[in-house]
């Protein structure tokens, strides 16, 4: 039988594509739960609907994400931190300081998930840290730890 993921199950495929599972295994358990429906000829074209929808709506995100890593690469991030005499700070600047910095002085807000650091940033001085906004777009931020 032929269904349509309404989800993406694990050993079957991903949410919205079609896939041809045993009958039983259809009516029994699939259905019943909600995870796929029948893939009837109505369904497919409303398939076909959402697929169009979705990637309309990831092209609009990957523009939008495009232009962020634009001016993001235009900008740079002031951070006060305090250190000794050989340029090593008391602590550490972690994806979140950077995060929080970077919606107070220019007012772009940005999940601390999306920084790329292979450790904390630790002494004084020019960083440039890689932002991960989208599947393909990575913009580098500078970062200016004072």
């Amino acid at each position: 039988m032929k269904v349509i993921l309404l989800q993406d199950i694990k050993g079957l495929g991903k949410s919205n594509t079609v896939v041809n599972v045993k009958d039983g295994y259809a009516r029994n358990y699939l259905i019943p739960k909600g995870l796929v429906k029948e893939a009837t000829p109505a369904n497919m074209r409303e398939l076909e609907r959402i697929i169009a929808e979705n990637a309309a709506k990831r092209a609009e995100n990957l523009e939008e994400a495009q232009a962020l890593a634009k001016r993001l690469e235009t900008l740079s991030v002031i951070i006060k931190g305090k250190g000794g005499e050989s340029g090593k700070l008391f602590g550490s600047v972690t994806a979140k300081d950077i995060s929080d910095s970077l919606k107070e002085q220019h007012d772009i807000e940005i999940d601390k998930k999306k920084f790329v650091l292979e450790a904390p940033i630790k002494h004084l001085g020019e960083h440039e840290v890689d932002i991960k906004l989208f599947t393909d777009v990575t913009a580098k931020l500078k970062i200016i730890v004072e």
